[in-house]
């Protein structure tokens, strides 16, 4: 059977062909244009002065610096990321609203059962910029000079060990939780609000030990008042060469990290995501950014966006097993 077609609908035909055509070079073509309007918003759901913060600052300016274009930090703290996370989501997806996750981001499905937004439809991923280890302290005037000293003393006096967290949810409250269900010990978990009432704490001697990252406990570390017993990372911290991992001292499997990574709303178009994440893999890679993370324990990772999702999915499903299993609420 053939099939023929009119002067008409010829014309038509190319007509729609032609006008296809050209919306999608202009899409391409203000794609390849972006940015073109001032500024580029980067959120950080936490408070202004805090490790995140920080690090979101020198991070946006050199992915500004790439980009040739101002990128503001907008601080939107509160209700464990939730409000920081929600306002990007609700964003238009142009890439000029961005969201700096971290280890939150893959633990409140399983800790808040009614987000306001879908977390697996509502971002478009950028780049895991980085993990780092927490740090296990301990006060320098204690007995313990090892995670098995540590050990030994906790499983002979059940549940006389206490570790301070930032609250509960916290990553150090987790990161103390798997420990406890790995190294199959009872400590009693201390939430502070925040991590600087509970190292004030930790120095006073109202807790005994504490998850914590290594920027916050490096001074107390350098000064002798703190001990690094071992860091929770797979493998052991540039910014701490000689402290073990938890894991090759006696819990075998303990890996807790922190983590930076970047987000823009769904929807925003293939090719502002490829420039975005071209830009913040420059800029995580810069000597500014290199020097800037050197005390945190940072190991840059600069990925492609498919690799913050890989990463993202792993954690939310092994943390949220702990959840459930260690029945860990919010307060």
């Amino acid at each position: 059977m053939q099939f023929r077609i009119d002067g008409r609908a010829r014309r038509v035909l190319m007509s729609l062909a032609t006008g296809l055509a050209l919306a999608l070079a202009m899409g391409g073509a203000a794609a390849q244009a972006f940015p073109t309007k001032q500024p580029i918003r980067l959120v950080v759901p936490f408070a202004a002065g805090g490790g995140t913060d920080v690090i979101a600052r020198v991070l946006g300016a050199g992915i500004g610096a790439e980009l040739k274009q101002s990128v503001i930090v907008e601080n939107k703290p509160g209700a464990g990321t939730i409000i920081g996370s929600d306002y990007v989501a609700k964003s238009a997806p142009d890439g000029y609203t961005l969201l700096m996750a971290t280890f939150a981001h893959a633990v409140n499905p399983s800790l808040q059962p009614k987000l306001p937004y879908d977390q697996a439809k509502a971002f478009a991923p950028l780049s895991l910029v980085g993990r780092s280890p927490n740090v296990l302290v301990v006060r320098s005037d204690r007995a313990f000079r090892s995670v098995a000293d540590l050990l030994a003393f906790a499983k002979a006096h059940p549940g006389k060990l206490s570790y301070g967290s930032f609250g509960n949810g916290t990553s150090a409250h987790l990161a103390g939780e798997l420990f406890k269900r790995l190294a199959q010990v009872d400590l009693t978990h201390v939430p502070y609000r925040g991590s600087a009432p509970a190292l004030t704490d930790l120095l006073g001697g109202q807790i005994d030990l504490m998850f914590t990252t290594a920027a916050s406990v490096a001074p107390y570390i350098a000064s002798g008042k703190l001990r690094a017993l071992a860091v929770t990372s797979p493998r052991r911290s540039p910014a701490m060469p000689s402290v073990p991992t938890v894991a090759e001292s006696g819990v075998p499997g303990y890996v807790a990290e922190s983590w930076y990574g970047l987000y823009a709303p769904a929807g925003t178009p293939t090719e502002v995501v490829a420039r975005l994440n071209a830009a913040i893999r420059k800029a995580a890679h810069s000597e500014t950014f290199s020097k800037r993370i050197a005390d945190e324990g940072i190991v840059v990772i600069a990925s492609p966006p498919e690799e913050l999702t890989r990463y993202v999915a792993a954690e939310q499903a092994r943390w949220g097993q702990l959840v459930r299993e260690a029945h860990i609420q919010l307060d």
